[in-house]
């Protein structure tokens, strides 16, 4: 049988590789040799030169947010740009809920002052 592939992502780099899984192996860049990260079956690379993307992306990555599958597709809602990573980022600080939780929300609930978003 065999298994599929899945995406590991190269920050620095900006670029993804399809791989097959494998637990026990660290995965190395092949452009600069520092390890890569695991970003699941699901992941979709943005273009390279879109640096607000991929600073989303970071945000997500190392906040331990992957892109797997789920049982009705896809991963569900990942922020795409800056500005949802830190409206989800400050909703996190406000209300104590864990940052990876909070940056996979579709919408993010208004806690604060009225007359301020």
């Amino acid at each position: 049988m065999t298994h599929g592939r899945t995406s590991y992502v190269c920050l620095p780099c900006r670029v993804s590789y399809k791989q097959a899984y494998d637990r026990g192996r660290e995965r190395i860049c092949p452009r600069c040799a520092e390890p890569m990260i695991h970003a699941g079956s699901a992941f979709a690379a943005p273009r390279r030169r879109d640096t607000g993307a991929w600073r989303a992306l970071t945000v997500l990555l190392n906040a331990g947010v992957g892109f797997h599958k789920s049982c009705c597709g896809g991963p569900g809602f990942r922020p795409r740009s800056l500005r949802e990573v830190r409206e989800r980022l400050a909703y996190a600080e406000r209300s104590g809920e864990p940052v990876a939780r909070a940056l996979k929300r579709y919408d993010v609930p208004w806690i604060g002052r009225p007359g301020r978003r």
